[in-house]
Parts: C-alpha cells; structure tokens; sequence
C-alpha cells in the first residue's frame, strides 16, 4: 500500500497572492491618504473664512453698517478688525498648515496655493457668484475668496 502523507501549510502561490493583495490595498490607502488631509484642509479654510464673515458681521452691527478700511495700525483698519474680532481670548487665525492668515484689500488672488502665505482677499461691493465675483453690490457688502490647495477657490459673502 502506498499511503501518502499530505503536509499542512500554504503553497507559495497562495503566499504570493495574498502579499500582492495587501500591497494593493497599502497602495490605494497612501494614494487616497494626501487628498483625504488636502480636503480637510480645505474645509477648515472654508471654515475660517465662515468664521470671518461672522465677525465681520459683529463689526458692523457695532459700527453703524461700516466696513474695516486701510491697512495701517488704525483702530479701523483689517489687520486690526483680526485682532480685535477674530483673535479674541487667545484664538487664533491661522492656516491649517501653521502659518497666519492676512486679510487684505489690495492683494489680488493668488494663481497658486501657497502654504507659506495663505492670503485672503477681501472685495468690497462684491458678493459670490460661485468662485467668481459679482461687483457693484452696495458698499457694504463683502466677498472674501481664498486659493485653496485642491485647486479652487472658496468664496463667501455678507
């Protein structure tokens, strides 16, 4: 008689093809990875500018419908309307890479994300018209637009 004796175990082809399905799978993780955190990113900008919008709305309801002007160290200036509305108790008012946002009404919107200088423009007698402006609103209104690094542009008005 010839009994044959079966040894337990994986042959190296069922080996093989489970590695190559766990590297498929770290593969797809680390390329969804970077644009899962890039949207976060984005939606925290979002946020902020949301957040600016609602201070900037305080700001008028204290000062008779007026809008923050110039960008010197005045009391009515941008920087200082941050620092008085936004920067309160100790918050912040930064990108989410680190670095501090800067208002500004001169500054046109970068063609690029720059995470090193995350500028936000602020158009005055403009409102939001997707990421595009529409002008001649009234002077009290205010577009704030924001380069994101998904390659868009966030937009928000009062």
């Amino acid at each position: 008689m010839n009994i044959q004796q079966k040894e337990k175990g994986f042959t190296i082809i069922e080996v093989v093809l489970v590695l190559a399905i766990a590297g498929l799978i770290f593969m797809m993780v680390f390329i969804a990875l970077p644009a899962l955190q890039r949207s976060q990113r984005d939606t925290q900008r979002k946020n902020d500018l949301s957040r600016l919008q609602t201070a900037l709305t305080s700001y008028q309801s204290n000062n008779r419908g007026a809008l923050p002007s110039g960008t010197g160290a005045e009391t009515t200036s941008w920087p200082s309307f941050v620092s008085r509305y936004i920067r309160t108790s100790g918050d912040t008012f930064t990108d989410p890479t680190g670095a501090d946002y800067v208002v500004s009404t001169t500054a046109s919107l970068p063609t690029e994300f720059d995470p090193a200088n995350p500028n936000i423009v602020a158009t005055v007698g403009s409102t939001c018209n997707g990421e595009s402006l529409t002008s001649g609103q009234g002077s009290r209104k205010v577009a704030f637009q924001m380069k994101l690094e998904g390659n868009g542009i966030a937009c928000s008005n009062n």
